[in-house]
């Protein structure tokens, strides 16, 4: 596996967690409708996504999925306000699923490991379905899940320098 990933690994194991557990829950976003607590949830609801957990429909259509995969696979970044189809994201944020920050933050460390469970052997050849990017490895689940979580720390004025 290239560095890189290894790199990117490291990051989603170890040090995304602990970067999240900084985050003042009443801080303002510089930019989007989602409080802090919010996109921990979010962010909990597409690891659950990429073990499997939890199954979204497919919304690209299939001449559009090797132009989005090949975007997926560079080093570019989501812009600011990016926004996900609506029928998988709504324009609203969605209420709170938990009582507080920390239990969000403990229920995205229990999915994140449940992602690395599901992909424990780092097969290429299991994948999962995203509903943007359609049927990801582990490889690329990892570069996608790196590009989502850097762009929502961003969101809240944690900057990392990959």
């Amino acid at each position: 596996m290239p560095a890189m990933n290894e790199k990117k690994i490291a990051f989603l194991k170890s040090e995304f967690i602990p970067l999240l557990k900084q985050l003042n829950p009443g801080g303002a976003p510089r930019w989007g409708k989602m409080n802090a607590q919010q996109m921990v949830e979010h962010v909990t609801a597409f690891f659950k996504v990429s073990s499997g957990r939890l199954r979204l429909p497919l919304v690209t259509p299939a001449e559009q999925l090797p132009k989005f995969r090949e975007w997926l696979m560079t080093e570019k970044p989501f812009r600011e306000n990016t926004k996900a189809p609506s029928s998988i994201v709504p324009d609203e944020p969605l209420p709170l699923r938990n009582a507080d920050m920390n239990e969000a933050v403990a229920q995205l460390e229990k999915s994140v490991e449940e992602f690395f469970l599901c992909f424990k052997e780092r097969d290429a050849s299991k994948t999962t379905l995203h509903p943007v990017f359609g049927e990801l490895n582990f490889s690329e689940w990892i570069q996608l899940h790196h590009k989502h979580v850097t762009h929502h720390l961003k969101q809240f004025g944690i900057e990392i320098v990959s």
